[in-house]
Formats: C-alpha cells, structure tokens, sequence
C-alpha cells in the first residue's frame, strides 16, 4: 500500500499543474497572443514617437536615420540572396569600350543595382537612411509632410546613393547632383499624385496642425475627439487641461499635448 502511494504522487502533482496552467490560461481570458503583441509594439511605438517628439531635432533626426539605415540594408540584403548566386536577375551592364565619363557613371550605378547582397544592403541602407533623416529634419523645420520636404530628402538619398554606387568615377559631385535632382522630380510626381488621390475632407484644412502634433505624438486616435469638440487649429494656443478633459481626452494623453504645445513656438503662438 506504501509503494502504491508513493506512485500516486507523481499523478497528483501532474494533475495539480495541468489545473495551475489550465487556471493561468483561463485568468488571461483566451487573449490571442498575436494580438497582444500587436498592441504592445503599438504601444512601444507610440511610447517612442512621444519621447522622439521631445528631444532636439538632431536626436530625432538621428534615431530616424538609423531606423531606415537598418530597414534599407536588411531589404537590400534580402533582394541580393533572393536571386541566384546573390546577384540580380538582370544581366551585369558592361561598358563598351572608350565610353565617356557619363557613361562610365551610368554603368557603375547600374552594377551597383545588380551587385550582390552586400553591395545592395550598403546602397539601399545608405539611401533609406539618408531619405529617413533628411524627411525628419524637413518636418521639424515646416511643420508638415509636404512635397518640398519629401523632394529635397530625395534629392539628398539621390546623390549619396550615386556618390556610393558610383566610387572611382569622374565628376561624381556632377553625377550625383543629376541623380538626386532625378530622384527628387521622381518623388516628388508620386507625392503629388498621391496626396491627389487622398485628398482629406475640405472640413479637414482647419485641422492640419492639430493633426500632425497628434501623429507626432502617437495619438492619432483622438483626432476625433478633437473634430468633436471642435478644437481647431485657430483653438491650439488656447488649449488647457480642461478643455480636453470636455473632449474626454485621458490625462496622460492631455499632459503630453499641453507639454507639447508650450514647447513648440509654432503652436503656442497665435494664429
């Protein structure tokens, strides 16, 4: 009887963990895993936006530099190992013999398109990265997305990527000048269409600036609440914690916006 006892044991603390974990999983109500994730990269995000949002320019200018410097070199890298060999599915251009030095620069940017995996991380991380703090540092100097700032990040991605791709060349500063005047009629073309195609509502336009502090501060979301109350941007300057508690906007939220307001010239100032 002793030794039956003593196999039982093993039983009971089985069914006594399979109890705990079943409770555990019954406490987290079900909650899919993926959306959990989800919603806490969302909030490390919206945590970094509103953190990005009040350092200096060329701290935010920084972090975003890196950001796309990382997105481009490993997309680069993923295209390069995609293809046979590492290199491109297009033939390597080669230049005909006693071509001139425009030609000569063509062809080395054209090899740089088709080089291999490292090659293409270094190109795209150079020219994401420089698109990425160039963009950051036209937003905080205009206040806004608009075409002119997203042409001269173009414009500026456009000559690195030629003066990298095209080393050894003769009249890079040349070569790249009309790369990045290329990008940057290229970019800016597909802001204009796209910005067509997605025009806001015309009730909008009295929104824009609250808009884009919103997005700044990773709280886009109570945008509505901001139409709701009819917080426009004539109302910024004006803006106190009571104000937004009437528009049910939380407080940590409320605290953010007004520190974010009494920081920025542009917003605290009258219109």
């Amino acid at each position: 009887m002793e030794g039956m006892g003593q196999k039982r044991r093993p039983l009971v603390v089985m069914a006594s963990s399979s109890s705990t974990a079943a409770a555990a999983a019954a406490a987290r109500g079900g909650a899919n895993p993926l959306a959990e994730l989800s919603d806490r990269f969302k909030s490390m995000e919206a945590g970094l936006r509103a953190w990005l949002a009040k350092q200096p320019t060329h701290v935010e200018a920084a972090v975003a530099t890196a950001v796309g410097v990382v997105q481009g070199g490993a997309l680069g890298g993923l295209m390069g190992t995609l293809t046979p060999d590492g290199g491109s599915p297009f033939p390597v251009p080669q230049p005909p013999p006693g071509a001139d030095s425009s030609a000569m620069a063509s062809f080395k940017q054209a090899q740089a398109l088709a080089g291999g995996p490292l090659v293409q991380a270094r190109n795209f991380a150079v020219m994401t990265g420089a698109n990425a703090g160039i963009s950051c540092v036209m937003r905080r100097i205009r206040g806004v997305e608009d075409v002119q700032g997203s042409m001269a990040a173009a414009f500026g991605s456009g000559a690195l990527f030629s003066i990298v791709s095209g080393m050894g060349t003769p009249n890079p500063v040349a070569n790249a000048i009309t790369t990045g005047v290329a990008f940057a009629v290229f970019q800016g073309g597909f802001f204009m269409i796209g910005q067509k195609f997605s025009q806001p509502p015309s009730e909008d336009i009295y929104y824009s600036r609250g808009r884009n502090m919103l997005k700044k501060l990773g709280l886009q979301n109570y945008e509505k609440n901001f139409k709701k109350g009819l917080l426009t941007d004539q109302t910024l300057p004006l803006l106190n914690d009571s104000a937004l508690r009437d528009v049910k906007i939380p407080p940590g939220p409320r605290l953010l916006i007004l520190d974010h307001i009494q920081r920025d010239p542009e917003l605290a100032k009258s219109n």
